[in-house]
């Protein structure tokens, strides 16, 4: 695809037999959830349904067993997210702590680091939060301003982190900051920081409500933080190449595509075994999309399992998988003759409704789509 490479990922029959006994986990655990809560994809907060998760090693399942993982594939864990997006469960204690913090404490972090924090995120007991966009910068992260001056013992933060998903629910923040040179440095003199939430002064943390009225959204800000020389993660200065790592695993899994899903099941359902003959190829071109989706995420699945970094794969999934993402509530409105309401006692209105109100923000988290296409041009020599 445009000189890119997604290599067919690996065949493993024991991913289908996992798949088998999560459905069925699913089953029991999600049998009184409405559509309309499963609509909340992976934004649902429920922190005893990550236990159960944890419980079950399915939460850390790449990492190694003396960190509380469980020394399984990242096809095998690919298979569990699938899933539990395709059910809408609430997956979102866990989510960041076990995508992309976790294992990025694993490639950078020290010792402690990782035994103090990856077996608690595997038990489904640690959550963390990401720190990285700001105000006035979107998604260049290299504008960031938020300092860590290097101090006597550690460093000294002030600054601003906004759209910090969780972070009033979170035990730690992995925070992207800058620790030398100036603004002008762009991807030099760039560190991260763990950060603990819990037992550190100077730290507010704001509530932002999005369309539907949730609260998921924050503003953390730091005033003369004071963190100590342990909280670095890898070396000082080299958070951008760091972050790049990390960003592969945010932008490149199911949960870039599967956001609407529950939508797309309602509306299937709603339009029944005979649809209109506009329907029926609305519907197809709909599955068709989805399947490339999956194929390309399932690949970049594939390549994180062989230790590369995809980071220009994941970025095109990324993009178009938001494309994907936010077609399905439009198509859904010119299908089905009906008034999106949250409240409404009919559970496809419903979900259209929080879908809609949803819909704007999948092609900003994780980078906007202008960030992500550059990104893509770049990798092809375009720019």
């Amino acid at each position: 695809m445009l000189g890119i490479s997604f290599p067919a990922p690996p065949a493993d029959p024991e991913a289908e037999q996992l798949r088998a006994e999560v459905r069925a986990f699913l089953e029991t655990e999600l049998a009184d959830r409405p559509p309309r809560e499963r609509a909340r994809s992976w934004n649902g907060f429920d922190a005893a349904f990550s236990r159960k998760m944890g419980e079950r090693g399915w939460i850390g399942m790449t990492w190694p067993k003396r960190y509380g993982g469980h020394e399984r594939s990242a096809l095998h864990r690919y298979v569990v997210l699938e899933e539990m997006l395709a059910a809408g469960a609430p997956v979102a204690a866990h989510w960041i702590a076990d995508r992309q913090s976790g294992p990025l404490l694993l490639k950078f972090g020290t010792e402690e680091q990782r035994r103090s924090i990856l077996p608690r995120i595997a038990a489904g007991e640690c959550f963390l939060c990401i720190g990285m966009s700001e105000p006035d910068s979107g998604s260049d992260l290299a504008a960031v301003r938020t300092r860590a001056q290097p101090v006597d013992g550690g460093f000294r933060v002030n600054g601003t982190k906004l759209w910090t998903t969780y972070a009033h629910r979170a035990h730690y923040m992995i925070l992207f900051c800058r620790t030398d040179g100036g603004a002008e440095s762009r991807h030099e003199g760039t560190s991260q920081l763990l950060v603990d939430l819990e037992n550190t002064p100077g730290i507010t943390i704001r509530p932002i409500f999005d369309l539907s009225g949730a609260h998921h959204f924050n503003e953390v800000v730091f005033e003369d933080v004071f963190l100590p020389e342990s909280a670095l993660i890898g070396k000082r200065g080299e958070g951008w190449k760091q972050v790049m790592s990390e960003l592969a695993f945010e932008r490149s899994g199911p949960e870039r595509f599967l956001s609407s899903m529950s939508l797309l099941t309602e509306l299937v359902r709603v339009l029944g075994e005979a649809p209109s003959d506009r329907a029926a190829i609305a519907l197809g071109r709909l599955t068709a999309h989805l399947l490339v989706l999956r194929r390309l995420s399932r690949s970049v699945a594939g390549m994180l399992e062989k230790g590369e970094n995809p980071a220009l794969q994941a970025a095109l999934v990324k993009d178009l998988g938001a494309v994907f993402e936010q077609e399905i509530p439009e198509i859904a409105r010119q299908l089905v003759e009906t008034e999106p309401d949250a409240k409404s006692t009919q559970e496809f209105s419903a979900v259209l409704a929080r879908t809609l109100m949803d819909a704007p923000s999948f092609s900003l988290r994780g980078g906007t789509r202008e960030i992500l296409r550059g990104i893509i041009a770049r990798g092809l020599g375009l720019r």
